[in-house]
């Protein structure tokens, strides 16, 4: 089922809800919609448009919300699904410094790789193997963030999310999208490490 952007009164994201509860609060008036999602729903009594980003009535007060969860959604978020060593699309999670050296699973030392540069890097330093990064990985940061963090994305959703941060990713995603002629470069896998040699460095 399709997802709806949800709006604080004050135009703060606050998350996502799946269609039918983002009608039930238009329809009991707890909220308005801002942006429909192109299609028409039909019920026994009439038809309604699909909102794509709907706006509270009423201001609604959100407790302190502390970092950004590390899930795997919002990690493949943060690193545009792509891998970061090699720019393959991603399909695991790599601890730069590795767990078995002390590494820990914290945003600074986890980033999306894809499975040939996971298995080859295995439990080895980056310095071990010559690669390097183009930037060093970073807990995400803005409120826009609560719905990165999911996902989920819309390109409707842009203009209500820019203001609020980490929207390099959802700019990426949405132009993707509008331009999916403009295809992502081949990626430069790194070669398997021979005894005794060391790989050039390699950029994401």
């Amino acid at each position: 089922m399709p997802h709806v952007l949800v709006l604080n009164a004050s135009y703060e994201p606050l998350g996502v809800v799946p269609m039918r509860r983002a009608l039930i609060l238009v329809l009991n008036h707890k909220a308005i919609a801002l942006e429909d999602a192109g299609t028409t729903l039909h019920s026994a009594t009439g038809a309604v448009q699909a909102p794509s980003v709907v706006k509270l009535t009423r201001f609604v007060r959100v407790p302190y919300r502390g970092p950004v969860p590390l899930t795997r959604r919002a990690l493949f978020a943060r690193d545009h699904g792509r891998c970061v060593y090699c720019g393959a699309a991603a399909t695991s999670v790599d601890h730069v410094i590795p767990r078995s050296r002390g590494g820990q699973h914290r945003w600074d030392n986890v980033v999306a790789a894809c499975r040939r540069c996971n298995h080859t890097k295995a439990d080895r330093h980056l310095a071990d193997l010559g690669w390097r990064m183009k930037r060093a990985p970073a807990a995400p940061s803005g409120l826009a963030w609560r719905v990165i963090g999911t996902g989920i994305k819309d390109p409707r959703w842009r203009p209500y999310l820019e203001p609020y941060g980490g929207l390099e990713q959802f700019r990426e995603f949405v132009e993707f999208h509008e331009h999916p002629e403009a295809a992502v470069p081949a990626p430069v896998r790194p070669r398997p490490v021979r005894r005794g040699e060391q790989h050039a460095p390699l950029s994401a």
